[in-house]
């Protein structure tokens, strides 16, 4: 057992024997396969007409929120517009499908089958369908590797939803927990509240959900509370990821090369007063 626990010589006879016993698997499981095929292709009429009926319910019920959610941007829009600021329509994403996991127990990454090829960059806010997952860290040519919000070592500027208090969400190294420090005991957060991203450090969008406050202790003469999140994001069930472009890249924000500002130098002597319009 021993020789076989370091050196791997049984390898090759452990599969030979799960490629014979497979068969008697595959028997075994017949039963309870034929009994869901059975279920599923003899379901009462009764049954597929509710469940029909309620999908439509729950599909008219989606629709007419959307509609509510697109009068409320043009609202949105207008009020930006009276008040002279910035608004950015819509955020670019593409859809990118995990294919490792890091099973370090104390790192919490991810590879996205998504490079530079696709255009993403360093730093990339990575989100799924119900809140923040973490950023892009590493990028390979088709492949790129992404730190969880969990992570021992991310932070992540939030605010409370409710009040819009401020405060930054530390990773614990656990998949379902964050934490929140430096919040005296005295600050106006409750459990249940939802913590949303706030913009600050410019890598994450604000407004983005992050998690809900599971947990406050108040300890009596400590000058902060002890204070734990759990994240919307099922971090260890997501398969598919969402890459956004809210932000500009790092890349594009760089000041223009010296080739790009000579064609203004050479400009500036034209724009000087020429000797016949001189007094």
């Amino acid at each position: 057992m021993i020789v076989d626990h370091r050196q791997h010589h049984l390898e090759t006879v452990r599969s030979v024997l799960s490629t014979v016993i497979y068969p008697l698997q595959y028997v075994a499981n017949m039963p309870l396969s034929i009994g869901h095929w059975a279920s599923e292709t003899f379901a009462s009429r009764t049954r597929l007409q509710n469940e029909n009926r309620s999908l439509r319910k729950e599909n008219l019920l989606l629709q007419g929120r959307q509609q509510k959610l697109a009068s409320l941007e043009a609202e949105n829009m207008r009020l930006r517009d009276l008040l002279d600021s910035s608004f950015k329509i819509g955020d670019r994403v593409l859809i990118a499908e995990l294919i490792a996991v890091d099973m370090d127990p104390y790192r919490q990454q991810v590879l996205l089958n998504k490079g530079s090829s696709s255009g993403i960059y360093k730093g990339q806010p990575v989100l799924n369908a119900n809140a923040v997952m973490g950023q892009v860290i590493h990028v390979n040519r088709f492949t790129s590797s992404v730190l969880m919000i969990t992570d021992a070592s991310h932070a992540l500027p939030i605010q409370v939803n409710r009040n819009g208090l401020r405060t930054v969400a530390i990773g614990t190294g656990r998949i379902n927990e964050l934490e929140l420090p430096n919040l005296p005991n005295n600050a106006d957060i409750e459990v249940g509240d939802l913590l949303v991203t706030s913009g600050l450090g410019g890598r994450f969008p604000s407004g983005y959900p992050v998690a809900i406050v599971t947990s406050i202790v108040r300890e009596p003469g400590e000058p902060f509370a002890n204070i734990k999140a759990q994240p919307n994001a099922h971090l260890d069930r997501a398969r598919e990821a969402l890459l956004v472009w809210t932000l500009t890249p790092p890349e594009q924000n760089d000041p223009p090369t010296a080739e790009a500002s000579e064609p203004e130098k050479q400009a500036e002597p034209t724009a000087e007063p020429t000797p016949r319009d001189a007094p």
